[in-house]
């Protein structure tokens, strides 16, 4: 029962409430984490804005990014007695739910586990829902992590590559 369990992260706070309750099914289960990051077209348009006035390597600093995100979900993982691996997709090959859905396939997950904000009306229309899209497309069964009340104002900003905070 839910062995293989891929967790995406982003660095959100939801994406943190998805991993700390993929940790706790997994150390009930006996299971194995497979974190997953995504660098995206998104991703990349929004380094170049933020690094504007940087000379180098945007992909480059976006890549040392989500490897300390990842190296810091593992860490989670393992202070809590709980195997890990981590994968960086950075190949810009599709949109980040295509992508999360083919590491599933890849990996053999037997279970993926999303943090949402659980977005409605406008705001869902505007940033889309990659949950949402790995829901409906996945072959795996998926467990959402609903986001809290309280994150209801970071899903109206998202946080760039410098650590700078956006509105939508």
């Amino acid at each position: 029962m839910y062995q293989k369990i891929l967790v995406p992260i982003d660095g959100s706070s939801t994406s943190a409430r998805g991993l700390a309750e993929a940790i706790r099914l997994a150390k009930l289960t006996g299971g194995r984490l497979r974190l997953v990051h995504v660098i995206d077209e998104l991703s990349f348009a929004l380094a170049m804005d933020a690094y504007s006035g940087y000379a180098g390597n945007w992909l480059e600093e976006l890549r040392k990014d989500a490897r300390k995100l990842l190296e810091d979900a593992r860490a989670e993982a393992a202070a809590a007695s709980v195997a890990s691996d981590a994968v960086l997709l950075d190949s810009f090959r599709g949109a980040v739910h295509d992508q999360v859905i083919a590491e599933a396939v890849s990996s053999k997950a037997d279970l993926i586990v999303i943090g949402t904000h659980g977005r409605r009306g406008i705001g869902r229309w505007v940033m889309g829902s990659s949950a949402e899209h790995i829901l409906r497309m996945s072959p795996v069964p998926v467990l959402l992590i609903r986001a809290p009340e309280s994150a209801k104002a970071e899903s109206e900003h998202f946080t760039l590559p410098s650590g700078m905070l956006a509105s939508q």
